[in-house]
């Protein structure tokens, strides 16, 4: 008896379905590998420009750093800080309505209020204890203190506690929007009415 092998062949028809499947597959793979690519590149342009929002918008200090001494005689300590501010090169305005100052030392950390809520207007303003403000502007028509470009802005603060001889001490100034910027010093060995501060 002659036995006869009965296989199937494998049709174009069924070759061109296989064929559309794996079409579809990778088609339908790809589109999300590529949407996932599209949502992680977008994700990190945020990241980036609030990024360069946040360094943009940064203050730095411009020129030297004061210390008022006290009115005594002979002067004993120093009694306020007189430092001038402008935006760095194409920073974005900083409102100084929502800047805070902090004080710190080798024994106390002090946030200082703001004492007005517009530029004094007068360099030689006497300071209350534990407050800070806008002294002067520069390049400026109007008393906001809105810090703009080319805008100069002189800060006399007033800490609590009394910076002595060789004492060292940091002012923070906190931006609502940007990086804060601190201010390192040590007071001289030998304090008087005026000190600069390195």
């Amino acid at each position: 008896m002659l036995k006869i092998n009965k296989e199937e062949a494998f049709t174009g028809l069924e070759a061109a379905i296989v064929l559309i499947a794996f079409v579809v597959v990778a088609a339908v793979f790809s589109y999300v590998v590529l949407g996932a690519g599209f949502f992680t590149t977008q994700k990190s342009q945020e990241v980036i420009y609030t990024s360069v929002d946040q360094a943009s918008s940064s203050v730095e200090i411009l020129g030297d750093v004061y210390g008022i001494g006290d009115t005594g005689d002979p002067v004993t300590f120093i009694d306020q800080i007189r430092f001038t501010v402008g935006l760095t090169a194409g920073g974005s305005p900083v409102d100084f309505k929502q800047t805070t100052i902090t004080y710190a030392d080798k024994t106390n950390v002090t946030k200082l209020e703001r004492e007005a809520d517009e530029v004094l207007g007068a360099p030689d303003a006497t300071i209350t204890e534990g407050h800070w403000a806008v002294v002067l502007a520069k390049n400026n028509a109007s008393a906001d203190l809105l810090l703009e470009n080319q805008e100069q802005f002189t800060i006399k603060a007033n800490p609590i506690d009394e910076i002595s001889a060789n004492q060292e001490f940091t002012l923070d100034l906190r931006p609502a929007v940007g990086t804060a910027y601190s201010i390192q010093r040590s007071a001289p060995a030998r304090i008087l009415g005026v000190n600069t501060l390195y």
